[in-house]
């Protein structure tokens, strides 16, 4: 997916008149460098759940993990569709991004080797995983990885106000 380049828009009805169209690049700066996360799932009853997480962006993606029985695992079994927000909480300056999409569980360890290693690069050394059977092993026990690739991402912009939207399609 990191080939892709999302269709890119300003919705003026949200923006003010000195806005223009934030560039998907800058939004990939912004998840990049992201330390917290918000993700949103729904639990199985249709109540929805949020949390704050760390996560790093890879290959076009965002990944997460979580431990095998917490509430946001046991949401995804149910319904992998999910948001993850990042930004600021300042009214007047800052960049917030929104990002739809659908949480796929990783198991190849090529690939969860590397994600360990990402975040050992990205979060330090507090945050180290080995790989065993295909979840990431670390202090609090064993964490299933997510990969989400954005299907829609929204970009909050603070001065000026400017809301862009970055729709992906796959074919």
């Amino acid at each position: 997916m990191s080939d892709i380049t999302p269709t890119t828009t300003l919705d003026s009805r949200y923006s003010e008149v000195r806005a223009t169209a934030t560039d998907w690049s800058e939004a990939v700066r912004r998840l990049t460098a992201a330390e917290i996360f918000w993700l949103s799932t729904v639990r199985p009853d249709g109540r929805p759940h949020v949390t704050p997480l760390i996560a790093v962006w890879l290959d076009g993606a965002l990944h997460f993990c979580t431990g095998t029985e917490e509430r946001k695992a046991v949401n995804l079994r149910a319904n992998p569709q999910v948001v993850l927000t990042t930004g600021t909480d300042s009214l007047s300056e800052g960049h917030d991004l929104v990002v739809e999409g659908e949480a796929v569980r990783l198991t190849d360890e090529e690939r969860l080797r590397a994600l360990a290693a990402a975040y050992l690069a990205k979060y330090g050394e507090d945050w180290i995983f080995t790989v065993e059977d295909g979840v990431f092993v670390g202090d609090g026990g064993p964490a299933e990885v997510f990969r989400v690739e954005p299907v829609t991402v929204f970009g909050f912009a603070k001065n000026p106000y400017g809301q862009t939207r970055w729709r992906f399609t796959r074919e």
